[in-house]
């Protein structure tokens, strides 16, 4: 009899140790959150990007996690003091392993973004730059874009807050820099972008051009225009989280082996796309030449 009772009673209460617990594991989880608050909001134009992107993400993000691991590593403490330690321990111990392991993303994705040059502009081909047409040109001026798509760019001096030594420089030489060249190159590792190029294929130019605005509607962005005998195709992309629009341009020319596909893509705020345009061109070329392909 008094076996079974004892067996069957429930875990003793941590008190205010357990509370202090729910509550560091309650942070833990909202520092979570705040990102998804941030950029969703940035999207439904509850506030600005300047705000969801740079004081709510980059700025205030980190320091809210810092504070989401500290007061887990205080109730991990707190919970060893004295029994019952289970079911703050428990509660503390998960609070630890969610803020340590968002605050470890967060790190990783910093450095990765320190290893990244200010670029929010990449084409194929910088010495024969493909230019917006006056409807993309109307809609990105419309949106309110902060970088105009020129022939030949420069990095806003601005840079050199963040990336000294880069404000000024030909936005096509650092991209060249950036970009992975197997003969100097060792490895794809050493750069942070991958090469870069136009897409030469056998295929008519008509057949290139069937190809790409076929990737373009599966990739779901929008078609801004569409002109066969121009060889022309432009689109928006939109991101999931923040609602960024980036533009992309398409151009296919004949070529002597059959048919050239030059492609542009650029952000419209910012002034590092971390890397973003240049693989979405990387994978649009990829996909394009699968279709040619089959």
């Amino acid at each position: 009899m008094t076996s079974d009772t004892a067996t069957t009673q429930p875990p003793q209460s941590a008190g205010w140790r357990g509370k202090f617990a729910g509550f560091a594991l309650g942070l833990s989880i909202f520092s979570i959150l705040w990102f998804a608050i941030a950029a969703v909001g940035t999207k439904l134009g509850f506030w600005t990007w300047q705000v969801g992107l740079g004081q709510m993400t980059i700025g205030w993000g980190p320091l809210l996690l810092m504070a989401a691991a500290g007061v887990s590593v205080l109730a991990v403490i707190i919970a060893l003091i004295k029994a019952p330690r289970k079911q703050a321990l428990m509660l503390a111990m998960g609070a630890l392993l969610i803020s340590g392991l968002a605050f470890g993303r967060v790190a990783a994705f910093g450095g990765q973004a320190g290893r990244l040059p200010p670029l929010h502009d990449i084409q194929t081909d910088w010495s024969d730059p493909i230019r917006p047409s006056d409807t993309l040109s109307y809609a990105r001026e419309s949106s309110g874009a902060l970088n105009a798509m020129q022939d030949d760019p420069l990095i806003a001096e601005d840079a050199n807050a963040r990336w000294p030594g880069m404000g000024g420089r030909r936005v096509a030489e650092v991209q060249e820099e950036a970009e992975f060249d197997p003969s100097i190159h060792k490895s794809p590792k050493a750069t942070p972008y991958p090469l870069i190029a136009p897409l030469i294929t056998a295929k008519t130019p008509e057949a290139a051009f069937v190809a790409a605005e076929e990737t373009v509607k599966a990739r779901g962005w929008t078609v801004v225009l569409s002109i066969p005998s121009e060889g022309r195709i432009e689109a928006t992309e939109e991101s999931f989280w923040f609602g960024f629009k980036d533009d992309v341009i398409i151009r296919v020319r004949t070529d002597a082996a059959g048919a050239r596909i030059d492609v542009r893509s650029t952000s419209r705020v910012g002034l590092s796309d971390l890397g973003a345009n240049s693989k979405r061109i990387r994978n649009l070329l990829d996909e394009i030449e699968v279709r040619l392909n089959k």
